[in-house]
């Protein structure tokens, strides 16, 4: 094996060797930065679209339902103003409390999501339009359970026994009507914000149905 001594020769050999290092350093950091880059940029398009995607849109399920029920809501808060006001019996005026403070909180809960999802509060679409074989669930625009303006002006005019009995016919048939709307909610949405409101009116409701015979019973037989 011949060993070179020309000195010349040595320094040109280590010269290009060792100049190969630094290009190659810089094309990996280049590599490096170049896939941070990337990356960055994906995840930034990811955490935008992400967000967009899981927001309920402005014909979703979330979106109708909160819009009808708040609007379903804002009657049981009337009527049960109503009957606060003027009921003797204690038992109903603390019940209509009950409704009202429960259901207008609720309406708190509903409007300030539906803000959040940068949606309007109220839409074109006809009501129950969320709920698949909806039709004839609305009539006269009304959703189910809900007063009629007859039946509204009744109740304001209504007094004593008369006025407990029509606010606790009312409110029956008016819980009955949003229990339907939420059970179909819990059903339908992907929401888990939306389907545990749900989940508690229904509870909430059927809870007072019962209260809600009983007075009625009580008053039947009095």
């Amino acid at each position: 094996m011949t060993v070179s001594t020309d000195s010349d020769a040595a320094a040109e050999a280590a010269a290009s060797v060792n100049g190969n290092k630094p290009a190659r350093a810089h094309r990996g950091w280049f590599l490096v930065a170049a896939a941070l880059l990337v990356g960055t940029l994906l995840g930034l398009g990811i955490g935008l679209v992400i967000p967009h995607l899981r927001t309920p849109g402005d014909d979703s399920v979330e979106a109708g339902f909160l819009r009808d029920m708040a609007v379903h809501h804002a009657q049981a808060v009337e009527m049960s103003m109503i009957a606060h006001q003027k009921s003797d019996d204690a038992q109903i005026v603390y019940l209509a409390n009950d409704i009202a403070l429960t259901q207008h909180g609720q309406i708190g809960y509903m409007q300030a999501w539906l803000r959040d999802w940068h949606l309007d509060l109220t839409s074109t679409r006809q009501p129950m339009s969320w709920m698949p074989d909806s039709q004839g669930s609305v009539v006269n625009g009304l959703m189910p359970g809900m007063a009629t303006p007859a039946q509204l002006a009744a109740l304001r005019q209504a007094t004593g026994k008369d006025l407990d009995v029509q606010y606790l016919t009312l409110m029956r048939a008016h819980h009955l009507g949003g229990i339907h709307m939420a059970q179909e909610a819990e059903k339908l949405s992907h929401n888990d914000d939306v389907t545990w409101l749900a989940g508690t009116m229904v509870a909430s409701q059927q809870s007072e149905i019962t209260l809600i015979d009983d007075l009625l019973k009580k008053l039947q037989a009095a």
